[in-house]
Protein backbone atom coordinates (compact mmCIF):
# COMPACT_ATOMS: atom_id res chain seq x y z
CA UNK A 1 0.00 0.00 0.00
CA UNK A 2 1.20 3.47 -0.88
CA UNK A 3 -0.23 6.49 0.95
CA UNK A 4 -0.56 9.66 -1.10
CA UNK A 5 -2.04 13.09 -0.53
CA UNK A 6 -4.00 13.75 -3.72
CA UNK A 7 -5.98 16.98 -4.14
CA UNK A 8 -6.03 17.48 -0.38
CA UNK A 9 -7.25 13.99 0.50
CA UNK A 10 -5.13 11.16 1.85
CA UNK A 11 -5.45 8.09 -0.36
CA UNK A 12 -4.12 4.57 0.04
CA UNK A 13 -3.38 2.74 -3.17
CA UNK A 14 -2.66 -0.93 -3.57
CA UNK A 15 0.01 -0.44 -6.23
CA UNK A 16 3.74 -1.09 -6.50
CA UNK A 17 5.89 1.84 -5.38
CA UNK A 18 7.41 2.09 -8.88
CA UNK A 19 3.99 2.57 -10.51
CA UNK A 20 3.98 5.84 -12.46
CA UNK A 21 1.91 8.48 -10.70
CA UNK A 22 0.04 9.08 -13.96
CA UNK A 23 -1.41 5.57 -13.97
CA UNK A 24 -2.23 5.68 -10.27
CA UNK A 25 -4.17 8.91 -10.86
CA UNK A 26 -5.98 7.72 -13.97
CA UNK A 27 -6.50 4.01 -13.39
CA UNK A 28 -6.72 3.75 -9.61
CA UNK A 29 -8.35 7.08 -8.72
CA UNK A 30 -10.30 7.88 -11.90
CA UNK A 31 -8.68 11.33 -12.21
CA UNK A 32 -8.52 11.39 -16.00
CA UNK A 33 -7.83 15.11 -16.47
CA UNK A 34 -4.12 14.31 -16.37
CA UNK A 35 -3.32 12.95 -19.83
CA UNK A 36 -0.94 10.34 -21.20
CA UNK A 37 1.05 11.71 -24.10
CA UNK A 38 4.48 10.19 -24.55
CA UNK A 39 5.35 8.31 -21.36
CA UNK A 40 8.89 9.74 -21.47
CA UNK A 41 8.51 13.21 -19.88
CA UNK A 42 8.80 14.90 -23.28
CA UNK A 43 5.35 16.33 -24.00
CA UNK A 44 3.96 17.70 -20.72
CA UNK A 45 0.42 16.33 -21.08
CA UNK A 46 0.83 14.51 -17.75
CA UNK A 47 1.91 17.54 -15.71
CA UNK A 48 0.67 17.75 -12.13
CA UNK A 49 1.91 19.74 -9.14
CA UNK A 50 3.97 17.99 -6.48
CA UNK A 51 4.35 20.35 -3.54
CA UNK A 52 3.53 23.18 -5.95
CA UNK A 53 6.16 22.24 -8.54
CA UNK A 54 5.13 21.26 -12.08
CA UNK A 55 6.03 17.57 -12.34
CA UNK A 56 5.72 14.99 -15.11
CA UNK A 57 3.59 12.23 -13.63
CA UNK A 58 4.39 9.69 -16.35
CA UNK A 59 7.95 9.28 -15.04
CA UNK A 60 7.32 9.94 -11.34
CA UNK A 61 6.89 6.82 -9.23
CA UNK A 62 4.17 6.90 -6.60
CA UNK A 63 6.73 5.83 -4.02
CA UNK A 64 8.74 8.97 -4.74
CA UNK A 65 5.81 11.26 -3.91
CA UNK A 66 4.54 9.52 -0.79
CA UNK A 67 4.04 12.25 1.78
CA UNK A 68 4.02 14.99 -0.85
CA UNK A 69 1.06 17.16 -1.77
CA UNK A 70 -0.06 16.17 -5.30
CA UNK A 71 -2.51 18.42 -7.13
CA UNK A 72 -4.14 17.53 -10.43
CA UNK A 73 -6.05 19.66 -12.92
CA UNK A 74 -9.27 18.58 -11.21
CA UNK A 75 -8.35 20.46 -8.04
CA UNK A 76 -5.92 23.19 -9.07
CA UNK A 77 -7.02 26.40 -7.37
CA UNK A 78 -5.89 29.75 -6.10
CA UNK A 79 -5.25 33.15 -7.62
CA UNK A 80 -2.87 31.93 -10.34
CA UNK A 81 -5.16 29.06 -11.31
CA UNK A 82 -8.20 31.32 -11.55
CA UNK A 83 -6.26 33.85 -13.63
CA UNK A 84 -4.91 31.19 -15.99
CA UNK A 85 -8.32 29.60 -16.49
CA UNK A 86 -9.91 32.99 -17.16
CA UNK A 87 -7.17 34.01 -19.59
CA UNK A 88 -7.30 30.66 -21.40
CA UNK A 89 -11.02 31.12 -21.99
CA UNK A 90 -10.79 34.82 -22.85
CA UNK A 91 -8.06 34.27 -25.46
CA UNK A 92 -9.58 31.04 -26.78
CA UNK A 93 -6.32 29.15 -26.34
CA UNK A 94 -7.66 25.63 -26.74
CA UNK A 95 -8.05 23.87 -30.07
CA UNK A 96 -8.11 20.09 -29.66
CA UNK A 97 -7.53 20.48 -25.91
CA UNK A 98 -5.50 17.34 -25.34
CA UNK A 99 -2.43 19.13 -23.99
CA UNK A 100 -4.30 21.80 -22.10
CA UNK A 101 -4.40 20.25 -18.65
CA UNK A 102 -0.61 20.00 -18.72
CA UNK A 103 -0.28 23.49 -20.20
CA UNK A 104 -2.52 24.96 -17.51
CA UNK A 105 -0.68 23.16 -14.71
CA UNK A 106 2.68 24.40 -16.02
CA UNK A 107 1.38 27.96 -16.42
CA UNK A 108 -0.07 27.99 -12.90
CA UNK A 109 3.22 26.76 -11.45
CA UNK A 110 5.11 29.44 -13.39
CA UNK A 111 2.84 32.28 -12.27
CA UNK A 112 2.83 31.05 -8.67
CA UNK A 113 6.61 31.36 -8.65
CA UNK A 114 7.00 34.32 -11.02
CA UNK A 115 3.89 36.54 -11.23
CA UNK A 116 5.41 38.78 -13.94
CA UNK A 117 7.19 36.46 -16.37
CA UNK A 118 8.96 37.71 -19.48
CA UNK A 119 8.58 35.97 -22.83
CA UNK A 120 11.86 34.20 -22.09
CA UNK A 121 10.59 33.06 -18.68
CA UNK A 122 7.42 31.72 -20.30
CA UNK A 123 9.33 29.96 -23.07
CA UNK A 124 11.66 28.33 -20.54
CA UNK A 125 8.84 27.19 -18.24
CA UNK A 126 6.61 25.97 -21.05
CA UNK A 127 9.25 24.58 -23.43
CA UNK A 128 8.57 20.96 -22.52
CA UNK A 129 4.83 21.24 -23.16
CA UNK A 130 3.98 20.16 -26.68
CA UNK A 131 0.85 21.44 -28.42
CA UNK A 132 0.24 19.62 -31.67
CA UNK A 133 -2.25 22.32 -32.71
CA UNK A 134 0.48 24.95 -32.37
CA UNK A 135 -1.32 27.40 -30.08
CA UNK A 136 1.97 28.56 -28.57
CA UNK A 137 1.37 32.23 -29.43
CA UNK A 138 -2.01 32.15 -27.67
CA UNK A 139 -0.56 30.25 -24.71
CA UNK A 140 2.13 32.91 -24.22
CA UNK A 141 -0.45 35.70 -24.60
CA UNK A 142 -2.75 33.99 -22.10
CA UNK A 143 0.04 33.70 -19.54
CA UNK A 144 0.72 37.44 -19.91
CA UNK A 145 -3.03 38.10 -19.57
CA UNK A 146 -3.19 35.90 -16.47
CA UNK A 147 -0.30 37.86 -14.96
CA UNK A 148 -2.27 41.08 -15.51
CA UNK A 149 -5.39 39.54 -13.98
CA UNK A 150 -3.39 38.55 -10.90
CA UNK A 151 -2.38 42.19 -10.36
CA UNK A 152 -6.00 43.31 -10.17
Amino acid sequence: MVKLLINGAERELDVAEDTPLLWALRDELGLTGTKFGCGMSLCGACTVHVDGVATRSCVTAVGDVAGSDVTTIEAVSGKAAEAVQTAWEKLDVVQCGYCQSGQVMSAVALLSENPKPSDQDIDAAMSGNVCRCGTYVRIRAAIHEAAKLMEA
